[in-house]
């Protein structure tokens, strides 16, 4: 359902554009999403590939915003499929690194491969100005997120 928000107050504004968020990003992990991945596992995954080096379990679950054992079952899950590495690193054996694989790399990949082309498709059937206002927009989502 398309609206058009007329008379728009702060509240009105955030309460429009979280349901809007809200409904692409679900739409975005339903068109991505690979058989038997979580969007837990998912958004782990796309943590370490973006994290770039090793990055400890506890970290990780901060980063995704989980308890350590919530995360502890989902790295397994993905070491499990062969996308990451789990290694001890300290004497005492309780902190543990997690590293993507490349296989995990070629998975995240793929992942974002599908959720870009099924976007692309939407964008390009709207009108060049409409794009051009989602431009500016995903600009200032960016400021938005990052203050």
């Amino acid at each position: 359902m398309l609206r058009t928000v007329t008379r728009t107050t702060s509240t009105t504004l955030a309460s429009h554009l979280r349901i809007a968020v809200a409904r692409l990003a679900r739409r975005l992990r339903q068109e991505g999403a690979e058989e038997g991945a979580s969007p837990s596992q998912l958004a782990a995954l796309g943590t370490l590939f973006h994290q770039g080096t090793s990055i400890t379990v506890g970290e990780l679950a901060a980063r995704e915003r989980v308890k350590p054992p919530t995360m502890t079952r989902v790295v397994a899950a993905l070491e499990e499929r062969g996308l990451v590495r789990r290694e001890h690193t300290s004497a005492d054996g309780r902190i543990i690194h997690v590293t993507i694989t490349d296989a995990g790399r070629a998975a995240h990949e793929e992942y974002a491969k599908r959720r870009d082309v099924w976007l692309a498709r939407k964008l390009a059937d709207l009108p060049r100005e409409e794009r051009a206002i989602l431009a500016q927009a995903a600009v200032i989502f960016e400021r938005v997120v990052e203050s």
